[in-house]
C-alpha cells in the first residue's frame, strides 16, 4: 500500500522548512516524576482569553535558541490571531453550543428508555440508538470538554462538570483521566514515553481483533482501570470515585429493569454493553488514527509546541454522527484543539480557517486524512505502528 498519506504531507512539509530551522538537541527535559495528581487541575480559559497550559515548553538551558525563538514567535503570532477571533465570539459561540449538545444528549435519555419498553423492532432500535449516541455524547465528549474547563470559565462549576462527567457518566476517574489527557498527552503529544498515545496499544491482540472486537469490551475495561488508578490519588478523591461511579452504572441498571421494562440482570446488563459500546469502534479509531503513525520525539529532543502539534496530530474529515457524540475538536479540528486545548468544539470549529490558513503559509504541516484510509493503513502497518516501539524522528530541522 502507498504510504500513508498524512504522513506524507508532515514529512514533505518539514522539509520545506529545515533550511531556516535546526533544532538538534533542543527541546524540554523529561519530567523527573510522575506526580499523583489531586485535584481536577484543568485548564482554564478567561473571559475572552485562551490560556494554553501544559504543553511543558521552557527554555532549554544555556540561554534561548534562534530556533526555539522562531517557533515561539509563531505560535506567539497564531495566537493572536485566534485570541481576535475569541474575543470577538459570544458566549453562545464559546460555550453556548456544546452546552445545548450535550443538555440534548441528556433529554434524548428519557426518550431511549421508553421506547426499550416496545415488544416492536423498530422502536427498540431507536432506543438503543437513542440511549448509545446519548452515551457517547455525554461521556466522551462531556468528559473531553470538561477535563480541558472548555465549559464555564468558573473553577468550581469545571470541576463539577468533571466529576459529572468523567466519574458519573464515563464511570473513570477524574484526576487521573486530567493529569493523563491534559497535562501528558497535550503537554507531551507524541513524545516517547510520555504522550506518545501507547496507552492504546495492546501488542499482544492481532490487528483484527484489536480493530474490531475489543472496542466492544471498553465499557466493561474503563471501570476496571479506574479501580486500579485509585490508588494513587487521594482517598477522599477515591470515595467520591467509587460513589460517582456506583451510581452512574446503577441508574442505568436501575432504569432498564423499571422504565424499559427488563425482565432479567442478564438482558439489562447486556442492554448496557450494547449502549455504551454503540460507537466504541470509532472511539477507539480515533485515538490511534489521529497521533500513531505520524512523527515521534525523544523527550530530551522535541521541538516547540507549535511544530510539535503540527507535526504530531491529524485532523478527520466532518462527520455528522461523530461531530454530535465526539466534538468538532476529536475529529475534525484535532489541529487546533491540540494547539488551543481549552476552546470549545464550537470554537476549534471556527478557528479552523484561520490556523490551516497560518500553517500553510508558514510551511508546517496540516495533516489530513479519511477514516477509510487510516483504517486502511492500520490494518496493513499494524505490526509496525501498535506493536513495535515506534521509529524517533530525528530533529534536524524539523525531521
Amino acid at each position: 500500500m502507498p504510504e500513508d498519506s498524512a504522513r506524507r504531507r508532515g514529512r514533505q512539509a518539514s522539509g520545506e522548512v529545515s533550511g531556516s530551522l535546526h533544532l538538534r538537541g533542543m527541546g524540554d527535559p523529561p519530567p523527573q516524576s510522575k506526580p499523583a495528581p489531586s485535584s481536577c487541575g484543568t485548564e482554564v480559559m478567561a473571559e475572552g482569553r485562551e490560556t494554553v497550559m501544559g504543553d511543558g515548553d521552557v527554555t532549554p538551558r544555556g540561554g534561548p535558541q534562534p530556533a526555539g525563538q522562531h517557533g515561539e514567535a509563531l505560535m506567539a503570532e497564531l495566537s493572536e490571531l485566534v485570541q481576535k477571533v475569541v474575543k470577538s465570539s459570544s458566549w453562545w459561540e464559546r460555550h453556548g453550543v456544546d452546552i445545548s449538545i450535550l443538555a440534548c444528549s441528556f433529554l434524548l435519555l428519557p426518550a431511549g428508555f421508553l421506547c426499550l419498553r416496545s415488544a416492536r423492532a423498530v422502536p427498540f432500535v431507536a432506543g438503543v440508538l437513542a440511549l448509545g449516541v446519548g452515551h457517547h455524547t455525554l461521556a466522551v465528549k462531556g468528559s473531553h470538554l470538561a477535563s480541558h474547563n472548555a465549559l464555564t470559565h468558573s473553577k468550581p462549576w469545571g470541576k463539577a462538570c468533571a466529576v459529572f462527567f468523567i466519574e458519573l457518566c464515563s464511570a473513570f476517574t477524574a484526576e487521573q483521566a486530567t493529569y493523563n489527557h491534559v497535562k501528558m498527552h497535550h503537554g507531551y503529544t507524541n513524545v516517547i514515553g510520555l504522550g506518545d498515545s501507547s496507552t492504546w496499544k495492546v501488542p499482544f491482540l492481532n490487528r483484527y481483533v484489536y480493530m474490531f472486537l475489543a472496542p466492544i469490551a471498553v465499557p466493561v475495561l474503563t471501570p476496571l482501570v479506574a479501580l486500579g488508578l485509585l490508588r494513587e490519588v487521594e482517598w477522599k478523591a477515591a470515595l467520591r470515585t467509587l460513589c460517582c461511579m456506583f451510581l452512574g452504572l446503577y441508574c442505568h441498571y436501575w432504569l432498564l429493569l423499571h422504565v424499559s421494562g427488563f425482565q432479567s440482570p442478564w438482558s439489562a446488563l447486556l442492554c448496557m454493553l450494547l449502549t455504551r459500546s454503540l460507537l466504541a469502534h470509532p472511539y477507539i479509531h480515533v485515538n490511534i488514527f489521529q497521533h500513531i503513525g505520524l512523527p515521534m520525539f525523544a523527550a530530551d529532543q522535541k521541538p516547540k509546541r507549535i511544530h510539535l502539534m503540527s507535526l504530531g496530530v491529524l485532523n478527520l474529515p466532518r462527520n455528522a454522527l461523530l461531530d454530535w457524540s465526539f466534538g468538532h475538536s476529536l475529529i475534525s479540528c484535532h489541529v487546533e484543539h491540540h494547539l488551543f486545548p481549552s476552546l470549545s468544539d464550537n470554537m476549534c470549529l471556527k478557528i479552523k480557517p484561520i490556523v490551516s490558513q497560518y500553517l500553510k503559509q508558514k510551511k508546517l504541516p496540516y495533516n489530513e486524512d479519511t477514516y477509510g484510509s487510516r483504517l486502511r493503513l492500520f490494518l496493513q502497518r499494524y505490526e509496525e505502528l501498535m506493536v513495535h516501539a515506534p521509529p524517533i524522528t530525528e530533529l534536524v530541522g524539523i525531521q
